[in-house]
């Protein structure tokens, strides 16, 4: 799955929430902590494990093949369109062809259309195009699933915090018009093959030398490409009757091809790449907004503030040890307490009648609460339960040794894998070296002997 398919599944689940509440989350939640990462690494895997769970995945996939044939389907609409301004503006080869009636025809709808749009771009922004709209509509309906219907707001919610809507919508309108026009071009290009066509301009109000004047001026750039421009004297014939000189007939029909190429599939051609191109740099910054309301209240249960204990400067080479602030006389009882343990960990263990129970630390105001407590009333003996699968983070070992200061003797009791699961020799001996180096004992079976007599 793509990064912008990641993204747009944690923004469907994170409007799923704020419209219909929080979501059963504890397992995802879980898996995404222990995946590790930072915030929004975390909050996309608790999307998508959500979304996975909920259905969301497969709606997406239902989603974008739906997405896939309607724009089939526009494109096909614009192919039997460009046909179809082509055939029109041409006849059936009966009557002489006005060319500038034959021009209005085949550029006339493209070009208020495509001034429309960059006004649109220009002044209002967030200019949503009809075709847009079309496609989306056409999306839905074709993707047949009731749970689609989330994702396409959400799309657009992602899009326009980066402005990216427009240039979706830019590729999506001049690419149309871009194979409408080539359409229009390869029927042009085979209906003057196969009939013989004769040109001619009319007016009544206008003198000939305006029509010298445009023609001659809308024919400049398709000459800067090698095609033909009636000269001046096949201009002024044409107003009185279709030449049947071949030469003038082919330069008419060189005209027509030029400016329909340049002022009809070139601008649409380049505005579609240009589109393209801010959309995909746009598309590479894309990333969530932990500013908004549905992501900040999931910090706390994704990066639980032992795990950000740690100052942000370098990490030291060498652990500083413990020393316990507090003497034997001032401290009293025995305490146990558990570091992030999973949900599915049974806990606490059967617990001697003098040994007290701290329960688990996953949170700012958990930790606060207990060393508030353990300034007040030290332990003689504090044993800590950590969970050796996790890696020893330097929040983790700061919210030991904090803990370690507060009491008179401490130990560290690395907790044996579940059944049917095998802890990470490395992993472990990075435990190992680290409580090393603070100077705090550790054992990976429980000290309950030594937290009720204080020996072993």
């Amino acid at each position: 799955m793509t990064e912008l398919n990641n993204l747009w599944l944690t923004e469907t689940i994170r409007l799923r929430e704020e419209h219909a509440g929080p979501l059963e989350d504890l397992e995802a939640n879980r898996l995404a902590r222990s995946a590790g990462g930072d915030l929004p690494t975390r909050i996309q895997r608790r999307a998508l494990w959500l979304a996975e769970r909920d259905g969301l995945s497969c709606a997406l996939t239902h989603w974008l093949q739906g997405a896939r044939l309607a724009l089939l389907v526009l494109a096909v609409l614009a192919v039997v369109s460009g046909a179809g301004l082509a055939f029109a503006a041409l006849g059936d080869g009966q009557t002489p062809v006005n060319v500038f009636w034959a021009l209005g025809s085949l550029l006339g709808l493209n070009l208020v259309l495509l001034l429309s749009w960059a006004c649109g771009l220009l002044f209002a922004g967030e200019h949503g195009a009809s075709l847009g709209r079309l496609w989306l509509w056409l999306s839905e309906k074709l993707a047949r699933d009731a749970k689609a219907a989330q994702l396409a707001p959400a799309l657009l919610l992602m899009l326009q915090r980066q402005k990216l809507n427009r240039w979706a919508i830019g590729i999506l309108v001049n690419g149309l018009w871009l194979l409408a026009m080539l359409s229009a071009l390869v029927m042009l290009l085979t209906l003057m093959a196969t009939r013989r066509y004769g040109f001619v301009w009319e007016t009544t109000i206008l003198g000939g030398d305006t029509f010298v004047a445009l023609t001659q001026g809308l024919g400049a750039l398709p000459s800067l490409f090698g095609l033909s421009v009636p000269t001046t004297e096949m201009i002024r014939a044409s107003g009185d009757a279709a030449l049947n000189i071949e030469s003038a007939r082919q330069a008419w029909a060189g005209w027509l091809v030029g400016v329909l190429l340049v002022y009809g599939v070139l601008p649409r051609l380049l505005l579609a790449l240009f589109c393209l191109w801010r959309w995909k740099s746009g598309k590479a910054a894309l990333h969530l907004d932990l500013n908004l309301p549905g992501y900040a209240q999931l910090r706390e249960r994704l990066m639980p503030t032992s795990e950000r204990l740690g100052i942000s400067d370098a990490a030291p080479e060498q652990l500083h040890r413990v020393e316990s602030g507090v003497s034997e006389a001032q401290a009293d009882g025995a305490l146990l307490v558990a570091i992030e343990l999973d949900d599915q960990r049974p806990w606490p263990p059967q617990l001697p009648k003098n040994v007290s129970n701290a329960g688990v630390l996953d949170s700012r105001e958990s930790r606060h609460r207990l060393l508030e407590q353990l300034s007040r009333f030290p332990p003689a003996r504090l044993a800590i339960a950590c969970d050796p699968q996790r890696s020893p983070d330097r929040g983790s070992l700061a919210l030991i040794a904090e803990l370690a200061r507060s009491a008179a003797a401490t130990r560290v009791w690395l907790l044996q894998a579940p059944p049917g699961e095998a802890l990470d020799a490395d992993r472990l001996g990075d435990w190992h070296a680290a409580l090393q180096q603070l100077d705090i004992p550790f054992a990976d079976s429980g000290p309950l002997n030594w937290l009720e007599s204080g020996h072993d």
